[in-house]
């Protein structure tokens, strides 16, 4: 069973969906303690980092204990950037702190036409061999809509280039998160979410 957790930062449907297209078993918890019989946890989200404010005490406490107990946790768009420190586009609230760095705001290129949010398909370039992308190909695309993004780190097994080259996958141990969204990135994104659940056992 998969806990999907919801804190009101949208694209639950689409990922419910992806999940049942794969055939998985998942529950939304109505509370932190919930968490306890799940194999694995998801953490969606679109929008302002603000949101994640929702998830500071019980439950990010509760995630942080089942990431410890071994249990594999997967951050999508704003969920993965709740997984690093903090956030400049919400300077006073905290991140999970799983992930080192901070999240920064992408800079718009007039001069080659590059606007901020970035919305739209783009690559994924390979930085080293990782569970999540296992069967799947450098050069890889798949559906982002985001104005912030997270540093390259030693955390990075996938990086995108629009504006800035950023982070857009990241694994370790068992933490994994994405920048795009996996669920509106069509056999791209339903394999690296059928990947977490081989994980999740």
């Amino acid at each position: 069973m998969i806990a999907l957790i919801d804190y009101g930062a949208g694209n639950l449907t689409s990922v419910k969906k992806a999940l049942s297209f794969l055939g998985a078993d998942f529950v939304v918890p109505a509370s932190p303690a919930e968490l306890g019989g799940a194999r694995g946890v998801i953490v969606p989200g679109v929008g302002h980092f603000a949101a994640t404010a929702a998830l500071d005490g019980a439950w990010s406490d509760a995630i942080a204990q089942a990431v410890s107990a071994g249990k594999p946790l997967l951050g999508i768009c704003l969920g993965m950037q709740w997984l690093f420190e903090g956030s400049d586009e919400a300077p006073a609230v905290r991140g999970l702190g799983v992930m080192r760095g901070r999240i920064t705001r992408l800079k718009g290129d007039a001069e080659h036409r590059m606007k901020v949010p970035h919305v739209g398909w783009n690559a994924l370039e390979f930085a080293r061999p990782a569970r999540l992308l296992d069967g799947l190909s450098t050069g890889a695309q798949v559906y982002f809509t985001h104005s912030f993004a997270a540093p390259v780190t030693s955390d990075t097994v996938a990086a995108t280039t629009h504006c800035a080259t950023f982070a857009s996958v990241v694994e370790r141990d068992n933490v994994f998160g994405v920048q795009f969204h996996p669920e509106k990135s069509s056999d791209v994104g339903l394999e690296m979410l059928r990947n977490f659940l081989g994980v999740c056992g």
